[in-house]
């Protein structure tokens, strides 16, 4: 039997009215009256499953409504990403009400949907109970949950009833009858087994449970009697097979598959009376030769059992792989185009032993950017990611961390962007703005968000004439501003000299560029700032690292802030306190490279839009 003959009550959590989540149900008494009625509702809740993804409370609630009184509706969503995991809970305020609703509505269309219907199970052990669960198979495609139902209720009352599809909503050709009783599970079997239904001979038996299948798996498997034979010839028949594997024992069926045009496929099946016979034709005719070809000859196994084996095969190889390699593979990108395999070792061929290097193409050969480098021992993977991250090869500088498996990766995205959105869940319902971020002398409008969560660095205390970054972490300088003149907003430090741009001079102050000010601002600047400011410069690793911890994220936001508001004005501030969760090292490299700073913009324009428009304003 498949692995998904487990009856769909087993696979039910526990109802709205009993949560074990910390999600707040929908049905959880808020009062003296409520807390009564507890018991009443518990016993009249249904389980509602098969629901389309797009179905909500409401649409449910529009529907049992219809029938009585609806104490509350759940529809259970995925803890992270708020999407509906297909199925919901129904509570009335009498059982009554539930019974009618059950009656009337079971398999009803609900966005092209037939919903399937049951009372909702609060004790996992009757949900798991193989008692009076019943398993049909060689069901016909064109038999639904609703016809299945029908043909079995003559022998009792049904708890639940399924007939198991696939991804596309085809018939995989089984299901299950789960009764009230083992006495209706009996009689149904006794009067259905090998009947005729919509012309197909159906099997119904009493459903195993998967322990008690995978205990008679391991004695089928050491009393094998099927024998499976591969690379066959092509001018091999079934009577040569047959008369190569009978010197072993009796042989009681022998099958070779055939294409449509008759040729035989390679490989057949070969059925011993005993299993002595069966094992000891695997044990003599295994890597030997036949007609030229050497046969492979192993117990025959199911599509199943051998995929199960092969996954675990390959599982074991890749963590020995990634156990031998632990720490000593690193994962670089970030590099021209022309690099190639041999230039990639020699880069990284100073820090030590080098077992494998490859820089990853396309189907066309074109590289891809990024490339792999693999130690012989941890130490040297560190001191290559001390000496090469960062560096510059050719125009660009490389990237250089610690490779990681996929799933890995996938996490730490996810964690990522759980963190630019406050730590809230992913989903439409995201409440409340994200990380933002100010630059230096911007005054927050009257009326626009209370507060962000401030950026993570920690400033000096305000001082008189400052104002105060949200949280009074961060003081930024105010200019003398002549009456009737708007203040001007001081950009990144880098870009001083031009359009108006404030740069940083020796004594941590701004200058402006006194070409685009006024005579009265410029005498007012000389006064504010006697000290003359340096040319500005480019922000570099090697000044990042130099300076104090705290300052790094202010010089981080500062320089990164102008760049992006050039792209996108109305989202600068916001957009740069969310990329200002990243790592020092590849702030630097969005400041440098144009490419992925567009990339990582419009993945936060992305988050941005997915809160709606009134989070994103």
């Amino acid at each position: 039997m498949s692995e998904a003959s487990s009856p769909a009550p087993a696979a039910a959590p526990a109802p709205a009215v009993a949560p074990t989540s910390a999600e707040a149900p929908a049905s959880a008494p808020t009062s003296t009256a409520a807390t009564e009625s507890s018991t009443a509702i518990s016993n009249a809740s249904l389980y509602v499953g098969e629901l389309d993804p797009s179905v909500t409370e409401a649409i449910l609630f529009e529907l049992f409504n219809m029938v009585g009184p609806v104490a509350s509706i759940r529809v259970c969503r995925d803890a992270i990403t708020r999407r509906s995991l297909g199925y919901a809970y129904v509570n009335f305020h009498n059982r009554a009400d539930g019974e009618r609703a059950l009656d009337m509505l079971n398999y009803t269309l609900i966005k092209d949907k037939e919903c399937r219907i049951m009372w909702s199970q609060r004790d996992p052990a009757l949900r798991r109970s193989s008692k009076g669960n019943v398993f049909i198979k060689n069901l016909d495609p064109t038999i639904d949950n609703k016809a299945l139902h029908d043909t079995f209720a003559a022998f009792g009352d049904i708890l639940s009833c399924k007939v198991v599809t696939d991804q596309q909503g085809v018939s995989r050709g089984f299901g299950f009858v789960h009764y009230e009783t083992e006495e209706a599970a009996l009689q149904a079997i006794k009067n259905v087994n090998g009947m005729l239904l919509n012309d197909s001979k159906v099997f119904v038996g009493l459903h195993i449970s998967r322990a008690e299948r995978e205990a008679h798996m391991e004695e089928a498997r050491a009393n094998f009697t099927n024998v499976y034979v591969k690379d066959l010839d092509a001018d091999v028949d079934s009577d040569e097979l047959k008369e190569l594997f009978s010197k072993y024992g009796e042989i009681t069926s022998v099958y070779m598959p055939a294409h449509d045009d008759g040729t035989p496929r390679g490989f057949g099946f070969i059925n011993f009376a005993d299993h002595e016979a069966a094992r000891t034709a695997v044990k003599e005719l295994h890597e030997s030769e036949f007609k030229g070809k050497k046969l492979y000859v192993s117990r025959a196994q199911k599509k199943t059992e051998r995929e199960k084996e092969l996954r675990v095969q390959y599982e074991q190889t890749k963590m020995e792989k990634l156990s031998k390699y632990q720490g000593g593979n690193l994962y670089i990108k970030n590099f021209d185009e022309t690099m190639d395999d041999d230039m990639l070792r020699q880069e990284f061929a100073p820090y030590g032993t080098i077992t494998s290097a490859r820089v990853m193409r396309d189907d066309k050969g074109a590289s891809l950017g990024f490339g792999f480098v693999c130690y012989s021992a941890p130490a040297e993977a560190t001191t290559a990611i001390a000496e090469m991250n960062g560096r510059m090869v050719g125009k660009k500088p490389l990237y250089v961390v610690l490779a990681q498996r996929r799933d890995q990766r996938r996490q730490q995205i996810e964690a990522t962007k759980r963190q630019w959105q406050g730590g809230a869940p992913m989903g439409p319902h995201v409440y409340g703005p994200p990380p933002m971020y100010y630059p230096p002398g911007y005054v927050q409008q009257r009326g626009a968000y209370p507060a962000p969560r401030p950026v993570r660095w920690q400033g000096a205390q305000p001082v008189p004439g400052q104002y105060p970054m949200p949280g009074g972490q961060y003081p930024v300088p105010q200019y003398p501003v002549p009456a009737g003149q708007r203040p001007m907003r001081p950009r990144n430090p880098r870009q001083g000299g031009r359009g108006g741009y404030a740069g940083r001079g020796r004594g941590g102050g701004y200058r402006s560029n006194p070409r685009a000010q006024g005579p009265g601002q410029q005498e007012a600047l000389q006064a504010e700032a006697p000290v003359e400011a340096e040319p500005a410069s480019t922000l570099t690793a090697a000044a990042l690292a130099a300076a104090p911890e705290e300052e790094r994220k202010q010089m981080l936001g500062e320089a990164l802030y102008p760049l992006i508001e050039a792209r996108t004005p109305d989202m600068a501030g916001k957009i740069t306190g969310m990329l200002l969760e990243m790592e020092d090292d590849d702030l630097l490299l969005l400041i440098d490279d144009s490419a992925q700073r567009d990339a990582k913009i419009d993945e936060a324009l992305e988050v941005l839009n997915s809160q709606g428009p009134a989070d994103a304003e």
